[in-house]
């Protein structure tokens, strides 16, 4: 997997490649670590360019979670192919996570989020 970080408006945006399972996830879950670890809470995934989930790299995205929301930050994705789309929602993951159709969607909520 290939992971490209950059930062828009205070918001760490994660765009995800190909396979999201236990050997990537791990990958991901150091990124995330080490976003957290530099006081970086707002966080997205661009999910746009994963082709492949198991249930290993949910529990990845359950565990990323759950660690950012120990530190009081939020994670959102977006762009989810349908196949990863319906994975969620068989799962009842669509229900915990704030999943957009579209990043900017989310920079949208992130924007109205601070104006509130």
């Amino acid at each position: 997997m290939e992971i490209t970080i950059r930062e828009e408006q205070g918001i760490s945006i994660l765009s995800l490649s190909g396979r999201l399972d236990l050997a990537s996830g791990a990958t991901l879950k150091d990124e995330i670590k080490g976003l957290l670890d530099k006081e970086r809470k707002l966080l997205h995934l661009n999910l746009a360019q994963v082709e492949f989930i198991n249930s290993s790299g949910l529990g990845v995205l359950v565990s990323i979670m759950k660690e950012v929301r120990l530190c009081k930050g939020r994670l959102t994705l977006s762009d989810l192919a349908s196949y990863v789309q319906e994975i969620f929602e068989i799962t009842q993951l669509s229900h915990i996570f704030e999943i957009f159709a579209s990043e900017k969607e989310v920079m949208d909520s992130y924007q109205s989020e601070t104006v509130s």
